[in-house]
């Protein structure tokens, strides 16, 4: 079911998808993903030299910082409806840049996890929750369109800062390289989410969604239920996501791909941007629903793929695409079956709580999968997750009976 406007008399303009937001977002979304989030896993073996613990204690500390950033996601989404989503990221550019500084310099481990703590609850403020909370903003009515064109520039960010990273690791110290990211986040990040704020964002999130609110399809004795069950769909998608996106090249060489590992993680770039770019010029009629079924397949289908071709590289690279498209998708559906199902209304709060829910949930997984490859081996871990990312078709194809 097609979404519904209160108004569908709005403006030429305000049909318009606002390119100058989506491009300039598509910029920090990349450079927010690949310092806050892709590169630890690159860095981490580094970390744990340095504080002399095993890599688990590491992950362990990641996923203790995933779980301080969940808990504060419900009053970050609340803070977005009420100051507007471009002065929260603005804020977050500059906590992003100290905290990334903070870890880079810290001198015991205590200071580091409580860093690290700061980087997740940064990445709150600066990743997809909150841009797609911009775009709602400014544009009501086009956003599902605008949060499909940010998220195919985004998707670029794996692709840039795998490589990047690692490139940069071979000539400086971990602690160096966060200190170049903080650089990133503060001189590019936080001047042009600054521009955004000044272009009125704010300021027009409440007229724009007066003018032209989007309404929800659900109805609203069924909300509840059906948020519970959308965020349990997501989360399940979202824990196997991080758990193998963390680990994602040392799990490939642990399967005996060896160097050509880094090369088969690069196909996961591309492919989140290819199921991006497929959906913008073929799915514009299709459901957020059907779109969130699809993903759900597309990622535990991926990891059988994995499991039952390794160690081939054909088939590891075939995992690599279906798993990147899935999460391609993923990303996507996040920001637009919420805004299908329940409305512009209050956008921000609904996404402080999803976001919530999902990294309280996954929290553990990147400890989690490096505990359990360390002490029952690759493949049954790899199969586990598989199980858990199917019962997400479950979750999410049973909201249809909801409508």
């Amino acid at each position: 079911m097609a979404s519904r406007f209160s108004t569908p008399t709005a403006s030429a303009l305000s049909e318009r998808v606002p390119l100058h937001a989506v491009f300039a977002l598509g910029v920090t979304q990349i450079i927010g993903y690949g310092t806050l989030y892709y590169s630890f896993s690159i860095l981490a073996p580094d970390m744990a030299m340095q504080f002399a613990w095993s890599s688990e204690w590491v992950f362990g500390a990641l996923s203790v910082a995933l779980l301080a950033g969940g808990l504060t996601a419900p009053w970050l989404g609340g803070l977005f409806d009420r100051i507007g989503a471009a002065r929260v990221m603005t804020i977050g550019s500059f906590v992003a840049a100290a905290a990334l500084a903070a870890c880079a310099l810290a001198p015991n481990k205590a200071v580091y996890v409580v860093a690290l703590i700061a980087i997740e609850v940064s990445a709150n403020l600066v990743q997809y929750g909150a841009a797609f909370a911009l775009l709602v903003q400014v544009r009501p009515q086009v956003a599902s369109r605008s949060i499909t064109y940010l998220t195919l520039i985004a998707g670029f960010a794996s692709t840039i800062f795998w490589p990047t990273t690692t490139a940069l690791h071979a000539h400086l110290a971990w602690q160096n390289v966060y200190l170049v990211f903080a650089a990133l986040n503060l001189c590019i990040c936080l001047p042009i989410h600054a521009w955004l704020s000044r272009q009125g964002s704010t300021q027009g999130a409440k007229a724009s969604t007066v003018a032209a609110r989007v309404e929800g399809v659900l109805p609203p004795a069924r909300r509840r239920l059906g948020f519970a069950v959308m965020v349990m769909g997501f989360s399940l998608m979202s824990l196997v996501s991080s758990a193998i996106l963390v680990h994602l090249v040392p799990l490939l060489s642990g399967l005996g791909l060896g160097a050509t590992a880094a090369l088969v993680g690069t196909f996961f770039g591309p492919s989140q941007v290819g199921s991006r770019l497929i959906n913008m010029v073929f799915g514009k009629n299709l459901p957020a629903l059907h779109l969130a079924v699809i993903a759900s397949m597309l990622i535990p289908g991926g990891v059988l793929v994995l499991l039952l071709s390794a160690p081939s590289v054909p088939g590891a690279m075939a995992f690599a695409m279906i798993f990147g498209m899935g999460n391609g998708l993923l990303s996507i559906v996040t920001g637009t079956l919420p805004l299908h199902l329940f409305g512009s209304d209050g956008y921000g709060k609904l996404q402080g709580k999803m976001m919530a829910a999902r990294l309280i949930l996954s929290a553990l997984a990147p400890f989690v999968l490096a505990f359990a490859m360390q002490n029952i081996g690759i493949t049954p871990s790899l199969a586990i997750a598989a199980v858990l990312g199917g019962l997400s078709i479950a979750a999410l194809s049973s909201i249809a009976a909801l409508r």
